[in-house]
């Protein structure tokens, strides 16, 4: 039988990284292995009662059986702007201004779709997130990346990006995966100002804007003069909320680029189903102190095992994630091999965010500490950094 062949655009991606750490951790678990999963940023914590009971509310309601409005229920998008409002002083229009996405990755995904065309160019950072560059390269856009370095906080340098050439579209990611820096408004203001300058468009993905530290919260790029001219900001309620498997996050911004997401996606799909938006804007008004207080001890314990291990990290204010440097003589991906192999922890090597991230890994603070703790017992007994 001749095999099915499938699109040339798709030899032109990487396989996607977690895609592939899944399969090597079911290998390992396969072969015996307890594996202690700390690659992956999906949070171990419950999601709270009250949203569950909204969510179960929700689902006996006939509306919610029937298609759902491509942007989004108004009632979720008039409490999004309320909660926008509350949080940033940025006062949103729910009509034009506020989309309704299946989760943020669904958004930022499709967002090259919307806006580029073949030849244009993406700038992505490096170490980031694979998504931005993934769907840029299958929509046809020429991907041009700029550095973050550790001596510069993992912070973009407007000259760097400026010496790219003229964009169309520019990601940014604050606080940052895979590095956990955070971007003062000032530092968003220099972003905005390159934007109108150049005519390129920001989306500033805020996945994790509710998860800081150390007295830090997060600005949104809205807050900025000039933002709803020419950037979006992509939300998400997987990582605030511990709503991951629920699918469901929110663009916000300039009305012209959502107008082109909203009519790529009209054509795509048929947005969230009703009861989880009904959950959803239950869940605006939820407290998360509790969150951080949990990620804060898995935190002071991370920090205090890898200084103990001698492993140099970089201290993030912002996400669940630790980004430490792999011992000498590894490779990130050699690394990563050896802690599945040696010690059954699960780890995701800093290269799969990028060639900057190579030396570099990353763990995810997303089980409870009693775990963490055992994967840093386990790591101890290699003996792979030296005092």
């Amino acid at each position: 039988m001749t095999p099915i062949r499938h699109s040339k655009r798709l030899d032109k991606v990487p396989p996607f990284l977690f895609d592939e750490l899944d399969k090597a951790k079911q290998k390992a678990r396969a072969s015996g292995k307890k594996v202690i999963d700390l690659a992956i940023g999906d949070p171990d914590l419950p999601t709270p009662s009250h949203i569950i009971e909204s969510m179960r509310a929700a689902v006996t309601r006939p509306s919610n059986h029937q298609y759902p409005g491509y942007r989004g229920t108004a009632q979720l998008r008039r409490g999004i702007a309320a909660w926008f409002l509350r949080r940033y002083g940025v006062e949103l229009d729910p009509e034009t201004e506020i989309l309704v996405l299946i989760g943020s990755k669904e958004g930022i995904g499709h967002l090259p779709f919307a806006l580029i065309d073949p030849g244009d160019a993406v700038l992505v950072p490096d170490p980031g997130y694979p998504v931005y560059a993934n769907t840029s390269i299958l929509a046809g856009g020429e991907v041009r990346y700029f550095a973050l370095r550790e001596e510069e906080s993992f912070l973009p340098r407007t000259e760097e990006l400026s010496s790219l050439g003229k964009a169309r579209l520019i990601f940014l990611n604050y606080p940052n995966n895979p590095t956990g820096a955070v971007a003062e408004k000032k530092e968003l203001d220099k972003m905005v100002e390159l934007a109108a300058a150049t005519g390129a468009v920001i989306c500033n993905d805020a996945a994790y804007n509710e998860l800081t530290f150390d007295g830090f919260r997060s600005p949104s790029i809205l807050e900025c003069e000039g933002a709803m001219d020419c950037a979006i900001e992509i939300h998400s309620f997987s990582k605030t909320f511990n709503m991951t498997g629920w699918r469901i996050g929110f663009a916000v911004g300039n009305k012209d680029v959502l107008a082109a997401l909203g009519r790529l996606k009209v054509n795509l799909d048929s947005s969230v189903f009703g009861a989880i938006q009904d959950a959803a804007l239950s869940a605006l008004s939820s407290n998360y102190d509790e969150n951080l207080r949990a990620y804060e001890e898995r935190r002071k314990l991370a920090f205090d095992w890898l200084s103990r291990l001698g492993c140099s990290f970089f201290r993030p204010k912002g996400s669940f994630y630790v980004w430490g440097r792999v011992p000498r003589d590894f490779s990130s991906v050699s690394f990563a091999v050896a802690l599945l192999e040696k010690a059954g922890v699960s780890v995701a090597p800093g290269s799969g965010f990028g060639s900057n991230g190579e030396g570099w890994f990353r763990m995810a603070l997303t089980r409870p500490g009693s775990e963490i703790a055992e994967g840093f017992q386990r790591i101890s007994g290699l003996k792979l950094w030296t005092n």
